[in-house]
């Protein structure tokens, strides 16, 4: 379920959803790196004033600069965004240009996360995703909430892992049931389910799962 502050986001995603993919997770840089573009912005302004008041005509220019720049770490961070989804991790990103890529789950094979002091404190730090070799790794900095970007990613691969699983036990199924008359598919798609399940968990090894595969062909 969706908060209203991650659906206004969510609605902010400039890339395409495929069919059956769902958003489990949207999120942003930290406000932290917005807070240097605003002491700037900031001093700017001050010495503009001060310059004004002394006699330079032009000094009420010199604020234009850094509050412009203060403007397009805004853009920036706005465009700069992370979605989890049941099928991958999409990375958006760009102001002048829009970029967008993405991580399939299934080529995702370790994600860690890092915080500073400073980031313990107000909530941000790294999330480093390593994916197969051709793609390679990638950092994602000062992340608001690593830990539980980090852990949606996790969540959605063991999700995604248990759906191929179940999908082959229903293909197999499938499979079986034009063999063996005597059960309905159903019944079969049921079996080969829980016995995949049992593998998985680690309750029965793969010679007891080809055993028990066997019998239910008869």
């Amino acid at each position: 379920m969706f908060t209203f502050r991650q659906s206004f986001i969510y609605a902010a995603m400039r890339t395409k959803l495929k069919n059956n993919e769902t958003v489990a997770l949207v999120i942003r840089q930290h406000w932290f790196v917005l807070v240097g573009p605003w002491v700037l912005a900031l001093a700017g302004i001050a010495l503009g004033i001060a310059v004004g008041i002394s006699g330079w005509s032009y000094g009420y220019l010199i604020p234009l600069f850094p509050l412009g720049y203060l403007g397009f770490k805004f853009i920036e961070r706005k465009n700069n965004l992370w979605a989890v989804t049941n099928l991958r991790v999409i990375d958006e990103f760009g102001v002048i240009s829009l970029n967008s890529k993405e991580s399939p789950l299934d080529k995702i094979n370790n994600v860690t996360y890092e915080q500073s002091i400073w980031g313990r404190m107000f909530g941000y730090g790294n999330v480093q995703i390593q994916t197969a070799a051709e793609i390679g790794s990638t950092v994602y900095y000062r992340v608001e909430k690593p830990k539980e970007l980090k852990d949606m990613i996790t969540h959605q691969q063991e999700e995604y892992k248990r759906s191929q699983i179940l999908s082959q036990a229903q293909e197999l199924a499938k499979a079986i049931s034009t063999t063996n008359r005597g059960q309905s598919q159903s019944d079969v798609a049921a079996e080969i389910e829980k016995l995949f399940e049992l593998k998985q968990r680690g309750i029965i090894t793969e010679e007891e799962f080809s055993d028990r595969k066997k019998k239910l062909l008869g």
